[in-house]
């Protein structure tokens, strides 16, 4: 089937001339195809050994936590890739919330000198549910821990920034579970990484504007996403 769909698409007539869905056989070597403009060659072989002693959870953690030993040309693109195959794992490679639900991490620095880990959600993120959006979180911290790197201390702006967000993120579009200003300021102060979004709505919160270390005033649906319905949500799971 496949020799005849690449023959067809030699000809030109489709937008692409090769077939683009890869071939896999299970949830691993899934794992592999999709990410595999990340440089995962062998993830696959290794996502099995794990699979023999472990649930799918467990396995995420522990491969996350393997591929942020790997060579990469920076500490974020090592914690960016354990991430998206942690991610990847527990979505049994079939969603595209590993690719585009998550837009990317990095390294920032806390007022204190310390640095830590910033992971940035996109829309997308909703295709992963609530647990995999929470996990896709603590899959970070266990993964900055790895590397050393120290908690996210957020100022009180952006504690409140996230109070005005979510309730404005939440008349844009639905949310399975609106959190009250408690449930948000308990997660906003106490999680150890920094989730952060890109802007994907057209309103703009008028509040807690230009601050230093968020990058936007639009509301930044994939963090809203994440702490809602993720982190609130599923905090009992």
């Amino acid at each position: 089937c496949y020799g005849i769909a690449r023959r067809a698409r030699s000809r030109g007539l489709d937008p692409e001339v090769f077939v683009e869905i890869p071939r896999a056989e299970d949830l691993a070597s899934r794992c592999e195809k999709l990410l595999e403009d990340w440089h995962v060659e062998g993830v696959a072989e290794r996502i099995r050994e794990l699979s023999k002693g472990h649930n799918r959870e467990e396995v995420s953690l522990l491969v996350a936590k393997e591929m942020a030993g790997q060579p990469a040309k920076t500490r974020e693109e090592a914690i960016d890739r354990a991430v998206r195959v942690g991610l990847a794992v527990l979505t049994e490679g079939i969603l595209v919330a590993p690719l585009e639900g998550i837009a990317g991490c990095k390294i920032g620095r806390n007022s204190d000198g310390s640095e830590y880990l910033s992971i940035s959600f996109a829309g997308p993120i909703r295709a992963a549910g609530g647990t995999g959006q929470a996990l896709s979180v603590l899959i970070g911290d266990v993964v900055r821990r790895e590397l050393g790197l120290g908690r996210y201390i957020p100022t009180e702006a952006e504690v409140q920034r996230f109070m005005e967000e979510i309730p404005l993120y939440k008349q844009c579009q639905h949310l399975q579970y609106t959190p009250g200003n408690e449930e948000i300021e308990i997660i906003a102060r106490s999680c150890p990484v920094c989730v952060d979004g890109e802007g994907t709505e057209e309103t703009e919160i008028s509040g807690y504007r230009d601050l230093p270390r968020i990058e936007t005033n639009r509301v930044r649906g994939g963090a809203c996403l994440v702490i809602s319905e993720g982190m609130c949500l599923k905090a009992p799971k």
